[in-house]
């Protein structure tokens, strides 16, 4: 696995050369995975918790209603649909994908998953995105907390794998701790772990994207 030092100077390269835009770039790692048979229906689907806070956090919409929507609301989630509104979800495609598209994680009280299934499984399902069911007194808080630090990793018959590491105005020890919490988790995940990582790329939304081969390169 690319340690701690390896991935600062794979950061460092990335902003060398960096322009300044508007907004605030993205930073991205992506793993190019080698000898996995992908038509064997080779998958991941991995959320992570970063263990650096980034400064845009992510966004968590909650399915519920009564006490468990009103906890929702307390712990200030950037949305909550209620059963009424689920069903008008399952009338209208179009609202139904801007809907799955709008957010990063779902969650949803467990009476409500079937129901979840039914409106929204078809638009969910392929972009792996079915929400986690929040049991009766859930420690919602704390779940969502969770949630909005994390990020999914996910690939599906495909050989390489993307992840939101951050961004620009986060330091490179940090972008560096949650590029290691993603190689790590995606390692588990791997028939052969770590020998199944060809490369590793990280880039900004604009920048040139640095190789972890060609930093060795470099290093030489």
């Amino acid at each position: 696995m690319l340690d701690d030092n390896q991935l600062k100077g794979m950061i460092k390269n990335a902003r060398d050369g960096f322009e300044k835009r508007n907004f605030t770039q993205s930073a991205e790692l992506t793993l190019i995975l080698k000898d996995i048979d992908v038509k064997k229906g080779f998958s991941i689907n991995e959320v992570v918790n970063l263990p650096n806070k980034t400064t845009k956090t992510s966004s968590i919409c909650v399915f519920a209603s009564g006490d468990m929507g009103m906890r929702a609301r307390k712990a200030e989630v950037d949305r909550i649909i209620e059963p009424e509104e689920l069903d008008r979800l399952g009338t209208n495609k179009k609202d139904a994908r801007k809907v799955v598209k709008a957010y990063d994680f779902f969650l949803a009280d467990t009476s409500l998953m079937s129901n979840v299934g039914r409106s929204l499984g078809q638009f969910m399902g392929p972009k792996g995105k079915m929400p986690s069911p929040l049991a009766y007194g859930a420690p919602i808080e704390n779940i969502a907390d969770r949630f909005r630090g994390s990020v999914r990793a996910r690939a599906k018959n495909q050989l390489n794998i993307s992840a939101k590491i951050g961004d620009e105005k986060m330091q490179d020890e940090q972008l560096a701790g949650n590029a290691l919490a993603v190689i790590s988790a995606i390692e588990k995940k791997l028939p052969q772990g770590d020998k199944n990582i060809h490369n590793a790329i990280i880039k900004f939304t604009m920048s040139k994207p640095s190789k972890a081969s060609a930093l060795a390169q470099k290093q030489k």
